[in-house]
Formats: C-alpha cells, structure tokens, sequence
C-alpha cells in the first residue's frame, strides 16, 4: 500500500478546516487556507527546481517555503546556523541547489559566511501567481540533511518523500496528535526534530505554535496541548516557572539520552503528561519508542516500532525499514546518493542488543559526542586545539551534562604558557557552536594506555579537577 503523500495529507485538512488556525510564530498566524495559499504560490516559483536550499527560522516564511518546496516536489538542502564557512561553501557545491532562500536575517548570515550568489526571499516567492501543481513523484528526493562524517565535516543525507511519509503513518500509530491538538515546537527549524514535528502537526490537522518557551501564556488559547522537544529544552521547561502546562498532554522528544532524571523532573512539572522519547537518526528515522506509560526496563532505548527489524553484528546495530534514508552525497560530480543501506539494512555505528522487542543501547562505536542533539567530533576539535601557536596536543571528550546530555571537554599539552583568551577566538574561528569545549585543562602528559592508546577515562578525570577555561 502506498501511503498518502505529505501534500495529499495537508491539502485534506485545508480543504475540510480552511480558517482552522495552521500556524502561530512571532510574525504572525496563518489558517490552513492562508498557509496552503501562500505554499501554492511558492510552489509555483519552484517548480522544476531538483533541489533548494533554505536557512529556515522559526517564522511564518520559513514555513510556507518548506511546504511549498515539497508540493513542488523539490528537495530541501536543510543548511543550519552553526555552519562554519567552508563547511557552508562545501554544501552548497555538493547540493546544488537552483536557489538559496532565507529571511533577511538569513540572508545577513549567509554573507558574512561568504556566500556572494543570488540570495531568495520567502516573500518574494510567496508574490508569484499560482499555477496548477502536479503530483511529485513519492519515490523522488524530499530532504537533504546535514550530518557529521567522521571528520565532523558535514554530509548531506538523503530522505526520500516516502520514507518521510512512512514516518508519519509511525507517528500517527504512536502519537496522539490530531486536529484538536496544539502543538508547541520552540526549537528552530533548521533541526529537522522540528520541522519534523511542524509537518507531522500540519498532517493532522493541528494548530503549531513555533514560538520561543517564554512566550508561552497561562491563556487557555494558547495553552500547548503537545510539545515538540529534546533534552535540553525538556531541562528548561522543568525548571521554569512559566505558565502555559496545565493542558500539556504529551511531550514528544528526540535527541540525545533523555537521563531518567531528566524526565522525572519534566514529569512533575506536567504531571498530566505521557512523555514520550524516540529513538532514531537522520539515516535511521524512527526506530524504537520509550513511554512513560508503559513499563521501561532500565537503559533501553524502547519498544521497537511497527515495521522495524534490528540485528547486531559485533555489538553494533543494523536497522532494517521502509523509513531508511537513500545514501549521502559526497561530491558535486556525484549526483546519485552513494552509502546507502545494503540490502534494506544501515547502521549509524551504535553499540547495543535487542531482547524481547526491546532496543537497549550502549552508546556509540565512535567517539561522538551528542550535545543538545547535535554531534560533535572529538577529531575537530583535537584539531582546532593543535591548531593553535604553543599547544603540543589536545585531547576532547564528552563530560556528562544535566542539561545537554554530554558537552565536549578537552585537556592539551603545551610547550608554553597559552593566552586563553586568544585560544577561545581561535577556537571560534575553526569551531561550529555545538563544538566549542566548555573546559580546556593544560595537562603535563595525556594520559596513555599500556598499549600505547589514549586513556580516555583517566583524561576525563584530569578535565574534572581542572580549572573552567
């Protein structure tokens, strides 16, 4: 059975609910009719477009140029706020986008990063006649996303529009979102976690409220009855004295390790609410579910959902399903994705075992650490450290944190006494913002293995009683 397409989703409920209210966002609100109007009119300026890129925010413009981008059947080059320039300029050659679109904040950014091309106002798409629209291909190219390689340079990864609307049909099977629901997704949508949510509310009917946590009201009409997070914004909302959670219902997380701490905080701060944490990856989609409705056995990553097959092959699980991603694109000459799964089977290099239906996880093969959601390469930021006039050699590890799960930390030798504040601008200029260490310990020695290897525990050690840099 084939599932309906995104558009064939959104367009049912702007035809049934025209004035229901679509989206809220500090800009403004826009119904269904006003939002599929405006995504028309984008569309039409799309088509014929295989991809563009956007630097979306959470605003009104963001969201009519997404969904018109996917009902012209183009696909999203989904750049982020964190890119470094020459990861910016690596992107855009490999991705070739017919356009590059942001807002005017956006597009200040994209300059001072370097990019000299025609820049595209969601605005001024939003201007052209509409035209009527055929139906995109559902096995053609929906998202190409940014994840770390191994060097921590950005790859794009490539969603098709029906492994992305097999997602959604999972979604509609574990989430209790329908169109009375109003759905709270304060995180920018340049993480896909949240324009996911966006287009998963939008399917089904609900008002999103893209607004920041403090604009959040104790007025019964805006109250959140769903909230779009990860562990980060989860840790804020259960220390806030906000208003606006009476409602909640059902949180929705994703990311990094969601601490059990973490959640017992959240759930007394919303103790009407299921909270819900999925596990999955840019390359994975949705694979397992942990509810707090249902009884959790200690360190898993939760039930399997419907249609997924895992295996471990040395300890590292392989996911099997129809939501996997395509492949990556790797180089501007290559056109077709390369690296996908083989055989309907990938695997992102986690370490784990599967009993009962059960996914439990043990952390990753590689040394990535997972910051707020976003990987960080312990490599980069070696490499930025050794970078720098006086330091012999670095080493970077993940330090747990309350709030973003783990946080890069590093310890360096150096040769002679380093200007800590030149090493932090350094640092800046060769760093995305997820990368940045929140301490740099100078060591005598790292610390080394009788085999020769980096004792990592024993220089996490050494960062934990060192000075904050």
């Amino acid at each position: 059975m084939i599932a309906d397409s995104i558009d064939e989703r959104i367009g049912r409920r702007a035809r049934d609910r025209p004035d229901s209210l679509a989206v809220v966002a500090a800009d403004g609100s826009l119904t269904y009719r006003e939002m599929w109007d405006r995504s028309g009119r984008v569309a039409a300026r799309l088509l014929g477009a295989e991809r563009v890129a956007v630097l979306p925010a959470s605003d009104l413009g963001s969201v009519v140029t997404v969904l018109g981008a996917i009902r012209a059947g183009c696909s999203l080059v989904l750049l982020h706020r964190h890119l470094l320039p020459d990861h910016l300029a690596s992107v855009l050659e490999i991705g070739r986008p017919a356009a590059v679109i942001a807002t005017e904040r956006g597009r200040t950014r994209l300059r001072r990063l370097g990019v000299t091309g025609t820049l595209t106002s969601p605005d001024d798409l939003a201007a052209a006649p509409a035209v009527p629209l055929p139906a995109p291909d559902e096995a053609g190219e929906l998202l190409a996303g940014l994840t770390s390689g191994t060097s921590g340079t950005p790859k794009l990864f490539v969603r098709s529009r029906r492994s992305w609307s097999r997602t959604l049909d999972r979604s509609d099977e574990e989430f209790t979102v329908d169109r009375h629901s109003r759905v709270a997704a304060p995180g920018v949508l340049d993480h896909t976690h949240f324009l996911y949510g966006l287009v998963h509310a939008l399917t089904r009917g609900a008002a999103v409220d893209l607004r920041p946590l403090e604009s959040w009201s104790s007025a019964g009409d805006v109250d959140p009855t769903h909230v779009y997070t990860v562990p980060t914004l989860a840790h804020d909302i259960a220390v806030s004295t906000r208003p606006g959670l009476a409602q909640v219902r059902e949180v929705l997380s994703s990311g990094a390790f969601w601490p059990r701490s973490g959640r017992d905080a959240l759930s007394a701060r919303v103790p009407g609410a299921r909270l819900v944490h999925f596990y999955g990856a840019s390359e994975l989609s949705l694979v397992a579910v942990d509810s707090s409705t249902e009884p959790v056995p200690d360190g898993s990553a939760g039930r399997l959902v419907s249609g997924v097959r895992t295996r471990t092959v040395d300890g590292v699980v392989s996911v099997h399903s129809d939501m996997l991603f395509d492949g990556y694109l790797t180089h501007p000459d290559h056109a077709e994705p390369s690296d996908g799964p083989v055989n309907g089977w990938t695997s992102v290099g986690d370490r784990g075992e599967i009993h009962g239906g059960w996914l439990f996880l043990a952390g990753r093969s590689s040394d990535t650490i997972v910051r707020g959601g976003l990987k960080v390469e312990p490599l980069d930021v070696e490499t930025a450290l050794r970078g720098f006039p006086g330091v012999l050699d670095a080493a970077c590890m993940g330090e747990p944190d309350p709030r973003m799960g783990h946080v890069p930390v590093a310890a360096i030798t150096v040769s002679e006494p380093v200007d800590r504040t030149a090493l932090r601008r350094h640092l800046r200029a060769h760093l995305e913002a997820p990368a940045m260490p929140t301490r740099v310990v100078t060591v005598t020695a790292l610390p080394r293995t009788a085999r020769g290897k980096l004792d990592r525990p024993a220089v996490l050690a050494m960062i934990a009683t060192g000075p904050r840099s």
